[in-house]
């Protein structure tokens, strides 16, 4: 089955139900957001009654404080991330041509849940098909925005500026989705911009089936799809790059069921003519290599702290591990995905493992033992889970409780550590309380994301804090000295640790904030001990600023 509007199982099929359940869960999302009572705190921040509900002022403990261990313990690192698909109006907006209000409500909606559930990214998808959710000179406006492809909000603002922010507000770390080849999704109403690739570079663009898409044999697509990647890259503040599973396009039948071959003889011709050797598949796996190795190269140089993540279909090729039957995205997408993470050319990779525990021929445990045993260079790894098959419709039904075990297994996988949930919409419908069920069991306490040390060579500088006392809060004002250029060392997060009577409790606030109000805990006491870090760009933590609340220590 495939996501953001039609992923695909590893037998290829199934995608009625899938466009079902997408219909649903936009529907259901629309519906949910608008019934979500909500308030607005000294911030202008919405509160969903689902935060207020699961937490205190304090938060919830994450570490019990024992009089033999007086310093503060260690965080939890853990990935926790939710892809927010906009194809098709799949998560957001709900619906086409809503009004710029209504849009940053529903937004604002999706990021505190993903925070009340102690998520701690999001991937927000803002290219679905040659198009943007945010303000381009290279691409135009998305029709899931405005109804029209091309056609500005009114008024104008970019959902990707106030997705980073607000998503930062809150803890959250934003990647920006991105697809690399698809130029018109199924279905799609309405003309294209003349701004579209399909006017701008026609020669490059096929129809293929009901899709428009870009030739990846085509050098033109490739450096055009790097210039938009590399353009967000250097005018947004995001944590990270992230594009899936379409590389060369599912297969289409045509009218009588006959697969259809993808049209690119031109460009292998004008290969072949110029002295190349590869055969046809290689060649095409050739050229998805070469755009993920530069897409990586150009970020690095462009902002060396912005990860690079991939989320290929979860089966590399049948047979690997040996138990494993399905889909062969190797010789039918041409993704060498074992390559990319071989090679090191990502820095997290997030394959689909979209099965349950006991899939016979797609084993879960399986498969992310022998994407672990890939992962040679220690690059980040945090399997996809299939929760929009937590549903109470169609004909795969799956109770909470069986994703829960996905959920927690890499946490005993070397070389694993998070998981990313497909899709925003299944955790706001909440299935079987699934929403409280994860919040309640594998996410009851906060977690950073892992460092990436590979992205680093130094320790954070140590902040400069200071520490007042009123009747009813702590205020920490925190600091970093140095240069206002950003670079990898420059904070994103400082990390507050607080000492209460039922145990450590954690805040993770946005560095551009001066200070962090540490309020009384839910017995109503103040915290006796602080620690404070800055944590930089890399996931790397500074010194430990300790204080003894009424008598601050170094």
């Amino acid at each position: 089955m495939r996501r953001d509007g039609g992923r695909r199982m590893a037998d290829g099929g199934d995608r009625v139900l899938h466009s079902a359940l997408c219909i649903l869960h936009s529907a259901f999302l629309a519906l949910a957001i608008a019934a979500v009572p909500s308030r607005v705190d000294g911030q202008g921040q919405s509160l969903s009654s689902l935060e207020l509900r699961l937490t205190n002022p304090a938060g919830v403990p994450y570490a019990r404080a024992l009089a033999s261990e007086p310093d503060a313990p260690p965080v939890p690192r853990e990935f926790r991330g939710v892809w927010i698909a906009t194809v098709d109006n799949i998560d957001w907006p709900s619906r086409q041509g809503l009004s710029v209000e209504a849009q940053k409500a529903e937004l604002l909606a999706l990021l505190d849940h993903s925070a009340a559930i102690r998520l701690n990214a999001v991937i927000f998808q803002v290219r679905p098909a040659a198009d943007a959710l945010y303000t381009s000179t290279l691409e135009p406006w998305s029709v899931y925005l405005t109804g029209r492809n091309g056609r500005a909000p009114d008024p104008d603002w970019d959902p990707l500026a106030f997705a980073v922010a607000e998503a930062h507000r809150r803890g959250l770390e934003l990647h920006a989705w991105f697809n690399p080849y698809r130029a018109k999704f199924r279905g799609d109403p309405g003309p294209l911009s003349s701004r579209h690739v399909s006017r701008t570079m026609p020669s490059v663009v096929k129809r293929y089936g009901a899709y428009l898409w870009m030739d990846p044999g085509e050098p033109s697509v490739r450096a055009h799809t790097t210039k938009v990647i590399i353009d967000v890259v250097r005018r947004y503040d995001i944590d990270g790059v992230h594009i899936d599973d379409y590389f060369y396009p599912y297969p289409e039948p045509d009218r009588r069921g006959r697969e259809i071959p993808f049209p690119d003889d031109n460009s292998w011709n004008r290969y072949r003519k110029g002295g190349g050797t590869l055969d046809r598949d290689d060649w095409r796996r050739r050229n998805v290599d070469l755009l993920v190795e530069q897409l990586y190269r150009e970020i690095k140089k462009t902002k060396p702290w912005v990860k690079f993540g991939v989320s290929p279909f979860g089966i590399w090729r049948p047979g690997y591990p040996e138990s494993v039957r399905g889909l062969d995205a190797y010789t039918t997408l041409y993704a060498d995905s074992r390559r990319w993470l071989v090679e090191g050319w990502v820095d997290y990779f997030t394959p689909q493992l979209y099965w349950a525990i006991g899939a016979q021929q797609q084993s879960y445990p399986q498969l992310l033992e022998w994407w672990a045993e890939q992962n040679q260079r220690g690059r980040h790894l945090w399997p996809g889970n299939g929760t929009y098959k937590v549903t109470n419709t169609g004909s795969v039904r799956w109770h909470a409780n069986a994703l829960l075990q996905p959920v927690t297994l890499p946490r005993d996988q070397t070389g694993a550590g998070g998981n990313v949930h497909y899709n925003m919409g299944a955790l706001v419908k909440s299935v079987d309380g699934l929403s409280e069920k994860l919040s309640d069991g594998p996410y009851a306490s906060p977690a950073l994301v892992p460092a990436s040390p590979w992205l680093s060579k130094a320790v954070p500088g140590t902040p400069i804090v200071t520490v007042t006392r009123s009747a009813q809060s702590l205020t920490v004002r925190i600091s970093v000295p140095g240069s206002r250029t950003i670079t990898t060392a420059t904070p994103r997060w400082w990390l507050v640790r607080s000492r209460y009577g039922d145990g450590w409790h954690a805040q993770v606030v946005d560095a551009r904030l001066p200070s962090v109000t540490v309020p009384r805990g839910s017995g109503g006491d103040l915290p006796d001990y602080l620690v404070v870090n800055a944590i930089d760009r890399a996931g790397i933590e500074s010194q430990g600023v300790r204080f003894v609340v009424d008598s601050p220590t170094r």
